[in-house]
């Protein structure tokens, strides 16, 4: 799995987009935490622990499917999913 940082991206279209992944997608912080994104109490938690006492901290995404790596990079360096066929 190819790691990529997450930087300045919407949370209700990156909520959706995590919807759409049909593979693992982690969320691993720099401190070793461990979130399985496709979980919802995961997502909240782990999007918890990115914002600690208000500011973000450094975490990667990984994922275990190609193309999920492929759509959460584009949200991620685009900002917006609008593009994509499979998200509404």
């Amino acid at each position: 799995m190819k790691a990529f940082n997450m930087s300045n991206v919407d949370v209700h279209q990156f909520m959706q987009a995590l919807d759409s992944c049909s593979g693992d997608v982690m969320l691993i912080t720099d401190e070793g935490d461990k979130f399985n994104l496709k979980s919802k109490l995961s997502q909240i938690t782990g999007l918890m622990k990115l914002i600690e006492g208000g500011k973000l901290v450094d975490a990667k995404i990984y994922c275990s499917n190609q193309e999920d790596e492929a759509l959460l990079f584009r949200l991620n360096l685009f900002g917006t999913v609008e593009d994509v066929e499979h998200i509404g």
